[in-house]
């Protein structure tokens, strides 16, 4: 993760660490892409729509 931002290194690195866990699961793609959300949604202060978007795809991804 050359030169990458702290906030960008920290969503990069959540979807790692899921990939990590769930590479041989059938929707690992889906549950990294809610892992990558959900550490951006922690750095999201003040737009309650936005984070609420954010979390209802999260919520549909982990849904599948």
């Amino acid at each position: 993760m050359a030169n990458l931002s702290p906030a960008a290194a920290s969503i990069v690195q959540a979807f790692d660490d899921c990939y990590e866990i769930n590479m041989f699961n059938v929707n690992w793609q889906e549950d990294c892409i809610a892992a990558a959300l959900r550490a951006l949604l922690v750095r999201i202060n003040g737009a309650d729509a936005i984070r609420q978007d954010i979390l209802d795809i999260v919520d549909e991804l982990e849904g599948q």
